[in-house]
């Protein structure tokens, strides 16, 4: 699914370069749950930028399903963020005056999808997301923070894409709602065979993946398999 090979990231200012990443490899596989963890300047941001398609290495290879993502145009890595990585993000990014549906949808529109299509499938991601549907046809700003975040998240569904890509999902929320956001992705990884890459700096959020890689300096500095906090049932999902 992911092969992540001796990627370098270099920043340069004036005379001064900044190595935010310095030779990490990793694989991640279909149906995985992994957690990147590293405090602040670790090289975690950067790293999730390099996987979404927002920034290229200075050196090293990247494949995605197989194909060379590092030497891809610009116009192949746009279509690659838009079919293959569902994003969500610590500010949830939702229209806040757009309904919870329409704020699902609105990938679908850029991609030509039919209206009642749309709604279809906006549907099913809101389902898969948790999000009851007497909340779809509320506006974004009338929704509970974690409420949101189940919109953001269905939004990164309804693409269907490879993997869901989460950077600090639960940055903005309180504790106790920030483990029902948890549950959601548990839930997305096991009952319906997503491929999870949660991005965190907190120790407790990362052990709700299988799989937790630390990063310090811009290198890896371990790579372990743990025992989740939600474990799956031995026989799941693969979508």
């Amino acid at each position: 699914m992911i092969e992540i090979s001796d990627i370098r990231k270099a920043y340069r200012v004036g005379d001064i370069e900044t190595l935010a990443l310095d030779g990490v490899s990793f694989r991640i596989e279909k149906g995985d749950f992994v957690a990147i963890m590293g405090q602040s300047g670790s090289g975690k941001s950067t790293l999730m930028h390099i996987i979404g398609c927002l920034d290229s290495p200075t050196s090293g290879r990247y494949f995605l399903g197989g194909h060379d993502v590092s030497r891809m145009t610009d116009d192949e890595l746009s279509d690659v963020r838009r079919d293959q990585i569902g994003f969500v993000f610590q500010a949830f990014n939702l229209l806040p005056r757009a309904t919870a549906i329409r704020n699902v949808s609105l990938p679908l529109i850029y991609a030509n999808v039919l209206p009642e299509e749309r709604d279809r499938r906006a549907g099913e991601a809101l389902l898969a997301a948790g999000l009851p549907e007497d909340r779809w046809h509320h506006h974004s700003n009338e929704l509970s923070g974690g409420q949101k975040q189940r919109v953001a998240i269905a939004r990164a569904l309804v693409n269907s894409p490879a993997i869901v890509l989460a950077d600090e999902p639960t940055g903005n929320l309180d504790s106790k709602t920030g483990e029902v956001v948890l549950e959601t992705f548990r839930h997305l990884n096991c009952d319906l065979g997503h491929t999870i890459l949660l991005i965190t700096h907190e120790r407790y959020v990362a052990e709700h993946a299988d799989r937790i890689i630390t990063l310090k300096d811009g290198r890896i500095v371990s790579d372990e398999e743990v025992r989740s906090k939600h474990p799956c049932p031995v026989e799941r999902q693969t979508p």
